[in-house]
């Protein structure tokens, strides 16, 4: 894969390359992680939009090029995926109603490829899952998370908030979340989440880098106005 420079400021994304020319994907799918496929590793942590959460056991064959890691329930996609390195870090799910849960990997047993996952949230009625991921509850992460309004255009009436992510407590599997962002008159949803390490970096849909808000460290305080919607977020590798 192409690799962009390293620069001192917020990287330009659209010096990438386009995924269609790695991989063919249809109208109706999308990329949502990389990984080695190490057997040796931890294995695959991935969540749902129906709140499900699974540990894939590391067996990939190696005869194929394509394969089956989790059964999707109708209707359910697959929000967050991301290969542990330890199987000691915290997974984290956020909904698009504001809630955030973490709780260590360890209660998720490891589960064969063509398993459906467990419980791993419990969702209030009408939410749904935005965000899922894992951090090493060792490392310097922050929670990046932005309010808006359904039925409104994305551009339109957000507010963002970055808060230092031990600020969540951890609970347990399957149980709800506490708030992460106190929503503002207009705001009714999350419309972006994210979770991860320090530096956290942000782009626009064409690439460009967003500067990201200050630090709040409220776990449930409002956010701020940002000067154009955020496409992506990510932290170091």
């Amino acid at each position: 894969l192409p690799q962009l420079p390293d620069t001192a400021a917020p990287p330009n994304l659209s010096g990438g390359a386009p995924i269609a020319e790695f991989l063919s994907l249809t109208d109706d799918e999308r990329l949502v992680c990389l990984t080695t496929l190490d057997e040796s590793s931890p294995g695959l942590a991935i969540g749902t939009e129906q709140g499900v959460v699974k540990r894939v056991v590391p067996d990939y064959p190696a005869n194929k090029d394509e394969l089956e890691v989790i059964g999707l329930k109708e209707g359910d996609r697959i929000v967050g995926a991301v290969e542990l390195r330890t199987g000691e870090e915290d997974l984290v799910f956020i909904t698009d109603d504001a809630q955030l849960l973490r709780y260590p990997a360890g209660q998720v047993r490891p589960q064969g490829r063509p398993a459906g996952g467990m419980a791993g949230i419990k969702l209030s009625a009408g939410a749904k899952v935005l965000s899922f991921t894992a951090i090493d509850p060792a490392a310097d992460a922050v929670v990046f998370t932005v309010a808006g309004s359904h039925g409104t255009l994305v551009d339109s009436m957000q507010s963002a908030k970055l808060t230092p992510f031990d600020q969540y407590p951890r609970k347990g599997r399957a149980t709800g979340g506490v708030r992460c962002q106190r929503f503002l008159k207009g705001e009714d949803c999350l419309v972006t989440a994210w979770a991860g390490a320090t530096p956290a970096r942000a782009a626009a849909a064409n690439g460009a880098p967003v500067e990201l808000p200050e630090i709040d460290p409220r776990r449930d305080g409002s956010g701020v106005p940002i000067p154009k919607a955020v496409a992506a977020v990510a932290g170091p590798v």
